[in-house]
């Protein structure tokens, strides 16, 4: 099948000289980027990268974070994008739960990091130490075969890694290009940390319309008169993979609507953005602010919302589905309900991942049979609950524990497991609140003898394994976790009690 990065290579083609990459090193000609891509590809095929290979890449933002992934996918091969800022400890699970089979990485990051990844990591900086005769290009990919892992928070306390095909994020990319009217003319900020399903939105939909990509330290898009300065420099005109919470930030500077002066695309994405239409954000955006909803497991998106000018707050909209995707609300006997009732979302089609790496009994669980599909298929229950509106889906919540925290699915056993073990933690629940500006965190209750342990040492005992958007704002100190009459913890008694802020 044909890839987006041979639709990169194309633009290379027909114009070599078109930026590509905008970055504080310099820019990047369709030419140049291609050129990279193609000879790292080489030297990962010459390391034995093929169909189900799975390359762990470590870089810093920056066209290495570009042309890594592209590499990986032109080799054939799948990618798991890691974050260098996260904690080592983490992109250790990460590269395990994966199953990484080969590190793309500097050298710098391959000391500091220490991933237990086997062999020898292929080292950007160092070109030509591929060991092994250049075997050239690899033909097209199967779109059943595997183009990338990602993660998900896990149940089990342990991140658990979603397989996605090249059919799905083929799919999915092409789709954002075609719905959203990219082109030769957009210039895209890149706003998604590395790392997540979301920078891949951010990174490839623009160079796969012929467009520009724009990169900053991850700094600057944290600091408004920063942010708004590179949008202005650059004259972006996209930003493609931005959180409620963030657009919630840029609304309470007092310049916030000059910040996106010439963005004419705004997508949001990973959590509610009715909050912030309720607080009268809208005006904030002058051009099209499209509302997506999806979970990891299904390509990123499953459907997407055009805001109006003068939005409905009254429900959490999140619109109809994508191309080459459909979504059902089921009952628990997973029959349809009727028109108008709640349901639990259930979505079918394209994007659909290949399941849970290493986890037979959850995949089962969760990619199940399409009884409203064809002979085959299977469709992913998400455990959202939603009901039918007149603009499409509307959003009602989780039926399970998770949560979202600033664009992040969470799940508070993850937290959970590693609280309980700080040698003075003996138990450790974990339930989210929501403050006034409708964002929703963490609260940690614990027990324990632990007098002499200040809530920054419980932060620095979760820094080493968990990323910030895990970590809890409050924790409560508790002589003993209330129970139900069943014995287990009382959730509902202690969200009640440490949920408000």
């Amino acid at each position: 099948m044909r890839t987006f990065v041979d639709d990169i290579a194309a633009h290379a083609a027909l114009e070599p000289d078109r930026i590509a990459v905008t970055t504080p090193a310099g820019e990047w000609t369709y030419g140049q980027l291609t050129a990279r891509i193609d000879a790292l590809a080489a030297v990962l095929r010459a390391r034995g990268a093929r169909p189900e290979t799975v390359c762990a890449v470590a870089v810093e933002r920056g066209v290495d974070a570009v042309v890594a992934p592209a590499a990986v996918v032109r080799s054939g091969a799948a990618f798991l994008g890691l974050d260098p800022e996260q904690p080592p400890a983490r992109l250790a699970a990460l590269v395990r739960s994966g199953g990484a089979d080969m590190l793309l990485t500097t050298s710098a990051l391959a000391e500091r990091l220490d991933l237990p990844v086997p062999g020898p990591p292929v080292l950007l900086d160092r070109p030509g130490t591929a060991a092994g005769p250049h075997r050239g290009r690899s033909g097209p990919p199967d779109g059943r075969c595997l183009a990338y892992v990602s993660h998900t928070s896990g149940s089990t306390g342990e991140p658990s890694a979603v397989l996605v095909e090249h059919r799905s994020l083929d799919s999915y990319l092409r789709f954002v290009v075609r719905d959203y009217g990219l082109g030769p003319g957009t210039v895209a900020l890149q706003v998604a940390p590395l790392g997540y399903d979301a920078s891949l939105r951010d990174t490839f939909a623009p160079l796969l319309a012929g467009g520009r990509l724009v990169v900053v330290p991850r700094s600057a898009l944290l600091r408004p008169e920063e942010f708004g300065a590179a949008v202005r420099e650059h004259g972006v005109s996209a930003l493609l993979s931005v959180t409620p919470s963030f657009l919630s930030f840029l609304a309470g500077q007092p310049d916030g609507q000059r910040l996106l002066a010439g963005v004419r695309l705004v997508v949001s994405s990973g959590e509610s953005l009715r909050p912030f239409l309720a607080a009268g954000g809208r005006p904030l955006v002058r051009g099209r602010l499209v509302n997506q909803y999806g979970p990891t497991e299904c390509t990123m998106t499953s459907t997407r919302h055009v805001v109006p000018t003068d939005p409905d707050t009254s429900a959490d909209t999140v619109g109809t589905p994508i191309d080459g995707v459909v979504v059902r609300l089921l009952d628990e006997g997973l029959s349809a309900v009727p028109d108008g009732s709640p349901g639990e979302v259930c979505i079918g089609g394209v994007g659909v991942a290949r399941g849970y790496r290493g986890q037979p009994a959850r995949t089962a669980e969760r990619f199940v049979p399409d009884p409203y599909g064809p002979p085959g298929s299977r469709m992913y229950r998400t455990g959202d609950r939603a009901s039918l509106g007149p603009d499409g889906l509307e959003y009602l919540g989780r039926g399970d524990r998770q949560v979202k925290i600033r664009g992040y699915r969470v799940d508070p056993a993850e937290v959970e497991g590693a609280l309980l073990a700080h040698p003075g933690v003996t138990g450790a629940v974990v339930t989210s609140g929501t403050d006034g500006q409708g964002r929703v965190f963490l609260v940690a209750h614990v027990t324990g003898d632990l007098a002499q342990t200040s809530d920054a040492a419980l932060r620095a005992h979760l820094s080493t394994t968990l990323p910030p958007h895990l970590m809890p704002r409050r924790f409560a100190r508790l002589a003993q976790l209330p129970t139900t009459r069943g014995g287990k913890a009382d959730r509902r008694a202690l969200s009640q009690s440490g949920g408000r802020s």
